[in-house]
């Protein structure tokens, strides 16, 4: 593994080694740029993949963390550019930087991390945003569908991984939608446009881009892991819309954790890169994993109707467990 035991990722704790592969389909905006994540076999000289495997990702960490990249690239690429990824339950940033091929001269261009633009209103920038998003998740889900079926599916970017392989090896009918700030949000929206998701998990969700039209929409539920630094009453009344239509709909919040408690940063940065992103809150990052991972398994396996024993943790759906509390410790007395 690269780097120092002090920015390891936790291994993995579920029943399969897992293993990756980059999936890039169509070159224009209704293509899809996707990394695809399966259960596998161990096998003889397989590497492990970067985390950041493009210094071009530290730059747009840089932008998102509002920090020059001048010295802040440089800083990532040496303190979490060697590290690679070992878990599957690990969660990801929902931060916007992605590269595309130009379709015109087959080349590739980098997308900087885009802000909204002087003189324009955020809420209809960022909502354009989150329905491309969910529209994105909505093709993927279609992309599965027409791999499963045995339908070739053309990767431009050439890996050794056959899709093939996945034929007939997707369970469609047990489809949930998951995602983590920006990323939770979409997962909400995406229940709106696809009947095929059963569910979803919103890690600490960003809600501010969704209409208010769409929140009657809404027809499946929601689990909202939230943590204790980053959300407003705004966001939570939001939610409540949501869970007083639907009462499978769970809102709770780990305390002692910040927004990125729920993101690998939580294990990859050091004192100074805590500083730069304010990665790390009170609560022990393995602890707020194990909930997070805990309470999103009890979840799916209600609405999945998974057979497994994860029901065992059903009390976190509650709130009801330590460093756990139901909804918001700000918001119960004020809403």
């Amino acid at each position: 593994m690269g780097g120092t035991q002090s920015l390891a990722l936790p291994l993995g704790k579920g029943p399969h080694h897992v293993g990756c592969t980059d999936v890039m389909v169509g070159q224009t905006r209704q293509g899809l740029f996707l990394r695809l994540f399966y259960p596998c076999l161990p096998r003889a000289g397989a590497e492990w993949p970067l985390w950041i495997p493009r210094y071009e990702y530290c730059g747009g960490l840089a932008d998102f963390a509002h920090r020059s990249r001048h010295w802040c690239a440089p800083l990532l690429s040496i303190t979490i550019g060697p590290c690679t990824p070992r878990s599957a339950q690990s969660w990801h940033p929902g931060a916007s930087w992605w590269r595309h091929w130009s379709t015109e001269a087959g080349r590739e261009e980098w997308i900087p991390y885009q802000r909204v633009p002087q003189g324009q209103k955020e809420f209809y920038f960022r909502n354009k945003q989150v329905h491309q998003r969910a529209e994105e998740c909505v093709r993927a889900l279609r992309l599965f569908k027409d791999i499963s079926s045995g339908k070739s599916v053309p990767n431009i970017l050439h890996q050794d991984f056959d899709l093939s392989v996945l034929k007939d090896s997707v369970d469609l009918t047990k489809v949930a939608v998951m995602g983590h700030s920006f990323g939770g949000v979409t997962a909400v929206l995406a229940l709106v446009k696809e009947p095929s998701f059963r569910c979803a998990v919103a890690l600490d969700a960003w809600m501010f881009p969704l209409e208010n039209v769409l929140y009657p929409e809404v027809p499946k539920p929601v689990l909202f892991i939230n943590t204790e630094k980053f959300q407003t009453p705004e966001s939570i009344a939001k939610m409540k819309r949501l869970s007083s239509r639907n009462s499978q709909t769970k809102i709770i919040t780990i305390l002692g954790s910040v927004h990125q408690s729920q993101t690998d940063f939580t294990f990859l940065t050091g004192k100074l890169n805590t500083r730069i992103f304010g990665a790390r809150g009170t609560l022990d990052p393995y602890k707020g994993l194990d909930i997070t991972s805990r309470a999103a398994l009890a979840f799916l396996q209600r609405h999945l109707n998974l057979e497994e024993e994860f029901d065992r943790w059903d009390n976190l759906l509650e709130g009801i467990g330590d460093s756990v509390v139901p909804e918001a410790p700000f918001c119960r007395s004020n809403l």
